[in-house]
């Protein structure tokens, strides 16, 4: 069927969850304006102030579970022993009961040991059940991952935000109106508390919706479980030591992965509150400047994540069955597909920050301030999808030290030029200290993973079509989109019309350039989502050349391969039966 080949295509899974993810940081973008607006920017301090300390809670309690249990779960199922991967499913579930429920409980009392600023502390102790709430998520999440299907994943995501975008704005806005005789640090707080209490609920609802996904397959399951009588069921207790030994590294390379936020939050804090003595409410406003171009600069960063976790099950299943050339080859088709789109995404950002930012964070007051610092950081785009992308890649092929090894190096690093600047440079241009030890960090750590990547798998990325036509390509769409948006601004002065255009031109430019200078193939088109409507627009436009699709015609070789598998016995059959 039709179906089940596409779903055998994990650039094809990639997709669909990058999608998703594009969609849900969009909704994330969108809801943040009216949030703002109702809780202003000293209250988006706060709130970005309590989240960063909650996501590093949540990164060492639960956050690694999903990509943690889909590797070990798909490795059993490469090997058919459906038992013992549904006795993993059962023991990682404990398992984020226990942590996540200790976590839950170490926010809520020790909220106020977590972040520097006292306003902080009351949204961060709503957000501690989330914590719990999520762990159990992300096993489900895992278990649907590791049978290579991310459909059910992404639907969970966008259903999560969708709730988490409405409960936050409405809520936020019945906390400020509940201490509406009270002081502007008050009110921007309790707003702050009242946007963590819509994460809560977009958590909650996911996790429903995948309960539901489970509840349905149940009698597959079963079924599964009862026709596989030829394996040793591994014991409970071994399999606990084997959770833990995956879900630690995975847990520490992804917490300090994703620390530096947190980190350079808390420095920041520090450094300006107690050695500067700057007010608390002009450093939340100067770290909401920041939040606002971490937030637009993360979208595009969403395929590389999305990249990484269809990636995980993929090469996990062919490192167990020792295969590296399906290794690498899934590598190299990663790595250039996300290159092929983080590229020009960070170029585009780059030079159309202040019409972007305008049209989602209108604040007059920090609108020049955040778009410079979002031009700033655009680079980073780049490094950090790299970066996610190759970390994957290190745990699938069982290195998992070296991530964390790398990660606490650019931590290091780039926490001690960060805190040289700020002390003893001028601190009017401490945002942009800020900005620079971030893109640092990325480099740093894209570097590092890039390295030992090339060093265990014994591969070198093909360098010509993956990075320097795209960056041609992007840095000639970059010249065009700015000049096409100066000049309709000047013409109409409606800044979203003047966007829209640029941003079309922009794409249509890149996408005729790296088709005609050849950086990606029509093959490779073909395994993306939408890949084939792609093709037919570069056929009809003369983009592509016909010469180019002669592979295609010999394709009616490959489809009777896929048919015999399909006349395969009904056990063989079932490895399917969750991407249907």
């Amino acid at each position: 069927m039709p179906n089940k080949k596409r779903n055998e295509s994990f650039i094809l899974q990639a997709g669909i969850l990058a999608s998703a993810g594009i969609v849900v940081r969009i909704i994330g973008l969108l809801y943040n304006t009216p949030l703002v607006a109702i809780i202003g920017d000293e209250g988006f301090g706060y709130y970005n102030s309590a989240y960063y300390a909650y996501s590093i809670v949540l990164l060492i309690s639960s956050y690694s579970i999903p990509s943690a249990v889909s590797k070990v779960i798909a490795q059993r199922l490469a090997v058919k022993e459906y038992r013992n991967a549904h006795r993993i499913f059962h023991c990682a579930f404990i398992y984020v009961l226990v942590v996540g429920g200790i976590a839950s409980l170490f926010v809520f009392f020790g909220a106020g040991l977590l972040v520097e600023m006292d306003n902080a502390v009351f949204p961060l102790r709503l957000l501690a059940p989330t914590i719990f709430f999520s762990g159990i998520l992300g096993v489900l999440r895992g278990y649907f991952q590791a049978h290579r299907t991310m459909v059910q994943t992404s639907f969970s995501q966008i259903i999560e935000q969708l709730i988490n975008a409405g409960m936050s704005v409405g809520m936020a806005y019945v906390m400020v109106q509940l201490v509406a005789d009270q002081d502007a640090s008050t009110r921007a707080s309790y707003g702050a508390a009242g946007g963590t209490i819509g994460t809560g609920a977009g958590v909650l609802a996911g996790l429903l919706f995948m309960a539901g996904v489970y509840a349905l397959n149940k009698k597959t399951i079963k079924r599964r479980i009862e026709r596989d009588t030829g394996h040793t069921d591994e014991s409970y207790r071994d399999i606990f030591k084997m959770i833990l030994l995956v879900v630690t590294p995975f847990i520490i390379s992804t917490g300090i992965y994703n620390i530096n936020s947190f980190l350079d939050n808390t420095i920041y804090q520090q450094i300006m509150m107690n050695a500067k003595g700057m007010a608390e409410a002009v450093v939340a406003t100067n770290l909401s400047a920041i939040a606002k171009g971490t937030k637009i600069s993360n979208i595009p960063i969403a395929m590389a994540s999305a990249m990484a976790t269809a990636l995980i099950p993929g090469i996990s299943s062919d490192f167990a069955k020792g295969n590296p050339e399906g290794v690498k080859n899934k590598v190299a088709k990663s790595i250039k597909v996300t290159m092929l789109i983080s590229i020009p995404c960070a170029v585009g950002i780059g030079v159309l920050a202040k019409p972007v930012m305008k049209v989602i964070f209108h604040q007059p007051e920090s609108l020049q301030i955040s778009s410079i610092l979002l031009s700033c950081m655009a680079v980073s785009i780049i490094f950090y999808a790299l970066s996610t992308l190759t970390q994957a890649i290190l745990q699938s092929i069982g290195r998992m030290n070296m991530p964390i090894i790398n990660a606490s190096a650019a931590v290091i690093l780039h926490a001690g030029v960060m805190i040289a600047m700020m002390l003893f440079l001028d601190e009017k241009y401490s945002l942009f200290y800020y900005v620079f030890a971030t893109v640092l960090y990325s480099f740093l750590l894209c570097v590092l993973n890039q390295i030992a990547v090339h060093r265990y798998l014994q591969y070198r990325q093909e360098v010509d079509k993956t990075f320097l036509r795209p960056v041609i390509a992007s840095a000639i769409m970059g010249v065009i989109a700015f000049g096409i948006y100066q000049g309709l601004y000047y013409l109409c002065g409606i800044n979203i019309i003047s966007l829209a255009a640029a941003v079309l031109v922009g794409c249509a430019v890149y996408f005729i350039l790296v088709i005609r200078w050849k950086a990606v193939s029509e093959e490779e088109l073909c395994s993306m989502p939408k890949g084939q409507l792609l093709i037919r627009i570069a056929k009809k436009t003369g983009i592509m050349k016909e010469e180019t699709t002669k592979k295609k015609r010999r394709r009616p070789a490959k489809k009777k391969r896929v048919k015999k598998r399909k006349n395969k016995p009904a056990k063989e059959q079932d490895d399917y039966w969750l991407d249907e």
